[in-house]
Formats: structure tokens, C-alpha cells, sequence
């Protein structure tokens, strides 16, 4: 096989000029990834490549040969033959092509199809009929992921909605009824369903961002150790016992250039799991650590570790996938998978493994990086 190269003449000239090209470059069919089915001017398969007989659980050697109708005999939706409904030999001789659409393959399992028509001419016979095959479970996939998300939005939002509903409603109708004490009770309640909803609704922003790759970084000093002991003391504010908790700091600490809304962000959420599903001490280590990004020494790690029960062997590598809840029910499922995009959006890792004391433990490792103004 050869292909056309270019020269330049001594008169300035462009000549093209062929040239070779190395037979071992030519792709084989069998590896692609989509399935490929090839029917000659007279409608029999001439290739029927591996993908192919994967997808269609008919073998290579069962399709060669065959009429293409009973070779790969496909139904669309409303179960009409799809060659003879198309016509591909005998139809209009202005069709170059068909759409990609969902089929049918005999049993009911769909497939992606699309067809093109090759032509030795334009208008003349249909020299050769190419048919590419697609499995559509990972389209099924996305389309269950994005159900189930539209399905415990729902959920989530329902319930603080409801109350606040509820609650302004009856102190509408009944605001003499009630004391100064029951109307802040009732008030208080609104203004915390009314944060549940505003957190979902900034965890639905989050994991846009991230799966479109537009989640914005913009990095400032960060005194990782200070954020921690932020968030400890917000934890103990809120009835935990100061006991509970166990800081240690490695000094010295590279100066670490991060979003501090962000690092907040995964820090919360981290220390609210080990709180809310772990048990025993929660010991949280920031150490310097190496860089994640290359061409860079050194990072900031911050290790959170409880000693509750731990996360069994089967489940670590769910842990960062969308909705994993664990063994314990509750919350949406999407909080570690929105801080692993945001410790990846940094450049950094983030690892799940199991702590000294048994329990959980979380691990991850930003780069030092540089101010977002010299990014």
C-alpha cells in the first residue's frame, strides 16, 4: 500500500510523490472497537470483524458469506425489518449513508447501527455496504447514572422542602397561637432545611463542573493546619467531645497555593464522615509529603483516621464512585466523589485505605503549586 508524500521542485513547485507505507502499519479490523460488517454489490458479508461476533454472539465464520439480512438480522423498534424496510440495493441512488439509531438484534438486545453507502459513482449501484455495531450498555450506564441522580435529588429535596412548606405555612395561618419560643423553634428549622437545600444544590454545581472538566481553582495561601483546627473546633462547638479528636502537624510545612473554599470543602467532609460513620479518636496528620505533580519536590498530606468499624475490602474501590453510602444509609452518596474532583482538580491524589486502629482512613496529597495569577 502506498500513500501520496510532497517535494518541493527546483523550480518551487509542489510535486507529490507516492510513498510507501509499511504493510504492518494497516489496521486490522478485529481490533476495533466497534463492531464492523462489511456486504459486497451482491448483499453478502465479506467481513465481519471480532467486535462484531462479540456484540451479535454470531461467529465470523456462521456471517461470512451469508446474505447481510440473515447474517445481522435487525428489527427496529416497532419490529420492522430493518434491510428490507431500507432497502439499501434497491433504494433511492442518492442515499450516501444511514444515521446512527438503536436496532434490535434477534432476542431484544439493542445496538447502536449506522450504515454507509459506497459507490463507485454517484448515482450509480451500491458497490459495497459498511455497518458499524455499538453496544449500548455504556450509554445505559450514563442514562441510569443520571436517572439515579435526578431520582435522589428528588428524594433529598422533598423532604427540607416539605417541612419548610410546612412550617411557614402553619405560622402564616396561626401566627398568634404560637409563643415567641415555638416560633424561633420553627423559625431555626426553616433556616436549616433551607442550608440542607442550599448544600445540595452546590453539590449538584460541584459534580457538573467536574464531569464537564470546568471546575475552577483559584489559588491562595492555605494554612492546612489552621483549617483543620477550624474544623475541629466547629465539631466540638456542635456537642462533640474535644477528646474525640487528635491533631498532629509536621512542621515545617511547604507553603501550600490552593483554593481555600475548596480545601474547606474536602476537609468538612472528610472529619463529617469519620465523625458520623466511624468511632473511637478521629486523628487527622498533616505532614509534608512528596509531590503528586511532577517537576515538583514537595506537598501538603492531610490523613484522616478513626477507629470505628472501616470500610470493608469489596467496597474500596466504590468508595469514590457516585451514591456510595457505605454500610449506614443516609446523605446523598455524592460527597466523596465531589472531593475527589476537587483534590484532582488541584493536581493531587486521594487514597482510602484502612487506619492503625481498624477504622477508615483517607488520605490525600495536594502539590504546592504556584499563585493563580502565575498559574
Amino acid at each position: 500500500m502506498s500513500v501520496v508524500g510532497t517535494s518541493t521542485a527546483p523550480d518551487g513547485q509542489e510535486v507529490r510523490a507516492p510513498v510507501e507505507q509499511d504493510p504492518a502499519d494497516a489496521i486490522d479490523p478485529d481490533q476495533l472497537p466497534d463492531g464492523l460488517v462489511v456486504a459486497d454489490e451482491h448483499g453478502r458479508v465479506v467481513r465481519f470483524n471480532a467486535a462484531a461476533a462479540r456484540i451479535t454472539a454470531v461467529s465470523q465464520a456462521d456471517a461470512l458469506g451469508r446474505p447481510l439480512e440473515k447474517a445481522l438480522p435487525l428489527e427496529d423498534l416497532e419490529g420492522r425489518r430493518w434491510w428490507q424496510l431500507t432497502d439499501p440495493y434497491g433504494g433511492l441512488a442518492i442515499r450516501v449513508r444511514q444515521p446512527e439509531r438503536n436496532l434490535l438484534l434477534p432476542g431484544g438486545r439493542e445496538v447502536l447501527v449506522a450504515a454507509r453507502y459506497v459507490r463507485d459513482e454517484p448515482l450509480g449501484p451500491l458497490h459495497r455496504l459498511v455497518v458499524t455495531l455499538r453496544d449500548t450498555e455504556a450509554r445505559r450506564r450514563t442514562e441510569r447514572s443520571h436517572a439515579e441522580l435526578i431520582a435522589t435529588v428528588a428524594h433529598e429535596l422533598r423532604s427540607p422542602l416539605t417541612s419548610v412548606k410546612g412550617f411557614t405555612a402553619t405560622l402564616l395561618a396561626k401566627w398568634e397561637r404560637f409563643t415567641d419560643e415555638q416560633k424561633r423553634l420553627m423559625l431555626e428549622t426553616v433556616d436549616a432545611d433551607a442550608d440542607r437545600v442550599t448544600r445540595l444544590i452546590a453539590e449538584l454545581l460541584d459534580i457538573s463542573r467536574i464531569d464537564s472538566g470546568r471546575l475552577e481553582v483559584r489559588r491562595q495561601p492555605v494554612d492546612t493546619a489552621a483549617a483543620v483546627g477550624r474544623h475541629i473546633q466547629a465539631h466540638v462547638a456542635s456537642g462533640q467531645p474535644a477528646d474525640r479528636f487528635l491533631l498532629r502537624v509536621e512542621h515545617p510545612l511547604p507553603a501550600l497555593w490552593a483554593d481555600p473554599d475548596k480545601v474547606d470543602q474536602v476537609l468538612s467532609n472528610l472529619l463529617e464522615n469519620a465523625v458520623r460513620h466511624g468511632a473511637g479518636t478521629v486523628t487527622i496528620d498533616v505532614t509534608p509529603a512528596p509531590s503528586p505533580r511532577e517537576g515538583e519536590e514537595t506537598g501538603t498530606s492531610v490523613t484522616v483516621s478513626d477507629e470505628g468499624p472501616g470500610i470493608p475490602e469489596e467496597s474500596m474501590n466504590r468508595v469514590f464512585t457516585r451514591f456510595w453510602r457505605g454500610s449506614k444509609r443516609g446523605g446523598t452518596g455524592l460527597g466523596l466523589y465531589i472531593v475527589k474532583g476537587i483534590v484532582e482538580a488541584h493536581g493531587g491524589t486521594i487514597t482510602v485505605g484502612r487506619a492503625p486502629g481498624g477504622g477508615a482512613q483517607f488520605r490525600f496529597t495536594l502539590p504546592v503549586s504556584a499563585p493563580a495569577y502565575l498559574a
